[in-house]
């Protein structure tokens, strides 16, 4: 891995290099500077007109697949292009480069592979990490990683899962302007137990059964090692690792490394935000609150945590606090005297009687909201959502599982249920609707609200440990920008449109945390927002004087 520079590319290496080329784009001056005269047709096209070409283009496709594959040939072959399209049409685009689309695309994988992107680590690689590390070309400093056990709600997608790690660095510089040069995917590959996948012949991943125990461990803690002796200064977010994993695996390297699991902690902010909006309308205090979650893994664990911290906050006890948070899994509701409970669950294991069913938990303990995390889809029934409306005049109802095929309702079933008076957020996008007359429009509580601006505040301060309090931050600087319009009519969350601000400001809030624990490595600027918006890069060409 080189530190220096890099040298611009000319002629056609510049055409090939996805980070520089411009296409049509590049002007006369340029083409005879760098080597271009010839390469390309001779009439020049803005990149306006370039991106207006894109969308006139991608809009004939109907198959929101096709259109997954077209932006992610635009992606290899023009970043510049591929952001502008994407930050200048953020709502339309981010439903075809992430959820739901990217839950198809990963599932198609090895189908419609074009070419690769990031870095593909196998069990097999085990002893020299270092050295394939040190193949990437450019200096890193922000890694995504998974092993593809658990991609979005759809389980074991193996190497198949590259396409979450992707996706998620692109909306770090769509949505936070985090430069795409210092992006890298990684997929660990640990071979996978689907064996649909086994038996597919265009399957990109090592034909084997996932490794477990401690050769999965030493090759976790090797990549560990060798990602910061190849990146002394990389930030590294782990996604979509299955449960087992997930916390174990945070607690072992968070007070170790500047890491984090958006899963656990990404979902725990982005929904923490959506319900203190939804405060805002109920004109309540989270105090008030009682939530019970459907799935007792660790997304549902590190929401509860946040939300406990989050009451800490505000004066109530510990103690006090994690008995407004109850769990129910695949075996009914958590409870005390429940033998063999992992540790994750054991906070939130509360002296009750056994209740072996989700409805029955909602009629007996009356929460004032929901939250699915469960990838059951549907299991938000018409009773659910009846017994909510029974015993609350504005439930909380949050449909978190992704892809759309998993969640628990979509937001029309919601609002139905509950005769328009849901407070509602989904884990994938749902269209406005009618209800009485009214227009409700729901938002997605996607952790892209989130995950950007905690790495660029991360970045930006240079910090040296990612903590609970910047999480904590980043929901409140989130809630903080839903604007009465949008409550009027039931957005918990921004509009998309607005993702980039929002993103600017939880990275001053992350960066403020990190400067007040002393967790960063470069020095407080006088002024952090201007700081931190100095960082942003910006896909409109600034051109190559």
């Amino acid at each position: 891995m080189n530190d220096a520079p890099r040298v611009m590319p000319r002629g056609v290496q510049l055409l090939h290099d996805p980070l520089r080329n411009k296409g049509t784009a590049f002007t006369e001056a340029e083409r005879d500077a760098l080597g271009l005269r010839g390469l390309l047709p001779p009439h020049v096209l803005t990149q306006d007109e370039q991106v207006v070409r894109v969308l006139q283009n991608l809009r004939k496709l109907s198959d929101p697949l096709e259109k997954f594959v077209a932006l992610n040939a635009l992606h290899d072959r023009n970043e510049a292009l591929f952001f502008r399209v994407v930050c200048d049409n953020i709502d339309e685009i981010q439903p075809l480069i992430y959820t739901p689309t990217v839950g198809l695309a990963c599932e198609r994988f090895g189908h419609i592979f074009q070419r690769p992107r990031g870095m593909f680590i196998g069990i097999n690689d085990r002893g020299r990490i270092a050295a394939i590390l040190r193949n990437w070309p450019l200096s890193a400093g922000i890694i995504v990683v998974t092993d593809g056990e658990r991609i979005l709600g759809l389980g074991d997608q193996g190497a198949n899962g590259m396409g979450i790690p992707v996706g998620k660095l692109s909306l770090y510089t769509a949505c936070a302007g985090v430069d795409p040069a210092i992006c890298l995917p990684v997929m660990l590959d640990m071979g996978t137990n689907n064996e649909t996948l086994l038996n597919d012949p265009y399957y990109v991943g090592l034909r084997r059964h996932r490794v477990t125990g401690p050769a999965y461990d030493e090759l976790i803690e090797e990549f560990i090692t060798a990602a910061h002796e190849v990146f002394p200064n990389v930030i590294i977010q782990f996604e979509d690792f299955a449960s087992h994993n997930a916390s174990r695996l945070l607690e072992k390297y968070r007070n170790r490394i500047c890491m984090f699991n958006d899963d656990i902690q990404g979902t725990a902010a982005v929904v923490l935000a959506g319900i203190l909006s939804a405060l805002r309308i109920k004109r309540s205090k989270l105090a008030d609150e009682q939530f019970l979650f459907l799935g007792a893994g660790g997304a549902a664990t590190g929401i509860a945590n946040l939300i406990v911290a989050a009451l800490v906050a505000s004066g109530m006890s510990e103690t006090d606090a994690r008995k407004r948070c109850w769990l129910v899994d695949s075996k009914g509701l958590v409870v005390k005297s429940r033998t063999g409970l992992p540790l994750q669950k054991l906070p939130y294991a509360h002296d009750h009687a056994p209740v072996g069913d989700f409805l029955s938990a909602v009629k007996i303990l009356r929460p004032t909201g929901i939250i699915g995390v469960s990838a059951a889809g549907g299991a938000f029934t018409p009773e659910v959502l009846r017994a909510m409306a029974d015993c609350n005049a504005r439930p909380i109802v949050f449909a978190l599982s992704n892809p759309t095929s998993k969640a628990e309702c979509t937001a029309e079933q919601a609002y139905s249920g509950t005769d328009g008076r849901a407070l509602f957020a989904g884990g994938s996008p749902f269209a406005p609707v009618q209800v009485g007359g009214k227009t409700l429009v729901p938002r997605q509580g996607n952790n892209s609200y989130i995950f950007p601006g905690i790495g660029l505040g991360a970045i930006a301060c240079g910090a040296t440990r990612i903590v609970d309090e910047m999480f904590l931050a980043a929901a409140h600087t989130l809630a903080a920008q839903v604007t009465p319009t949008d409550l009027e009519q039931g957005s918990l969350y921004p509009s998309l449109i607005h993702t980039r601000e929002a993103s600017t400001k939880i990275a001053v809030a992350v960066a403020e945390v990190a400067y007040q624990r002393g967790f960063a490595a470069k020095p407080q600027p006088a002024d952090v927002l201007e700081y931190v918006r100095e960082q942003m890069y910006d896909p409109h060409y600034p051109g190559y004087a």
